[in-house]
């Protein structure tokens, strides 16, 4: 059964998510109609504390863990992927990239997973459908990441980047984006939001950043 009744539909992150190791800002959702799933169970792939491992992560044997951390005001569409748990034991630099079992190869199988660091998604990033973000990537405020594009590293504040980490250009200037960093509006109070709304709602960047 589909959890989504069409595509106009979506479900508000911070209502649904029950992973103790995934953290969600105000007004962030996942429109998933075309992937049928929500969007735990579908979109994060590898975190300690869903359900299928709920029973490990509280039982403590393993310790801290990388986190899924989403801003506020994040749109993010059907199939989005965000691959956690850094390398999962599979090590480029030693001589194989299996992750040998003790049980299988003895004591002197060694852990070969190192962490990634936390997935971090700032405020206001749209994240098209089946993107994939790579473990520890950290994307700014304000960018967009464009469908299927792969994300394998670090995206700077109002960058728009598709394919394979390719940034086509910044949506606004420099100095605008300083300003728009510095104003925080996804900070802003909702009385104060509601009377920027139509000057938020248009292309007057100038004319909002008088309003701080």
């Amino acid at each position: 059964m589909n959890e989504f009744a069409s595509w106009l539909e979506y479900r508000a992150l911070k209502e649904q998510i029950v992973n103790p190791n995934i953290e969600v800002g105000e007004h962030s959702y996942y429109s998933g109609f075309y992937h049928g799933k929500s969007f735990e169970d579908l979109a994060v792939r590898y975190l300690l504390g869903d359900g299928s491992t709920k029973d490990i992560w509280e039982a403590g044997v393993y310790g801290e863990v990388d986190k899924l951390i989403i801003g506020k005001f994040c749109s993010i569409a059907s199939g989005a992927c965000f691959m956690l748990a850094g390398n999962q034991g599979h090590r480029l630099d030693w001589i194989s990239t299996f992750p040998f079992a003790t049980d299988t190869f003895g004591d002197g199988v060694k852990s070969g997973f190192e962490r990634a660091g936390n997935t971090v998604i700032g405020n206001d990033v749209w994240i098209g459908s089946e993107a994939m973000i790579m473990p520890g990537v950290h994307i700014g405020d304000g960018a967009v990441i464009g469908a299927r594009a792969v994300i394998t590293k670090d995206v700077a504040p109002y960058s728009l980047v598709v394919a394979n980490n390719r940034v086509i250009k910044k949506r606004f200037s420099e100095q605008a984006i300083a300003q728009l960093l510095e104003m925080k509006w996804w900070d802003w109070p909702m009385d104060k939001l509601q009377a920027a709304m139509p000057i938020l709602c248009s292309g007057n960047i100038e004319g909002f950043i008088r309003l701080k």
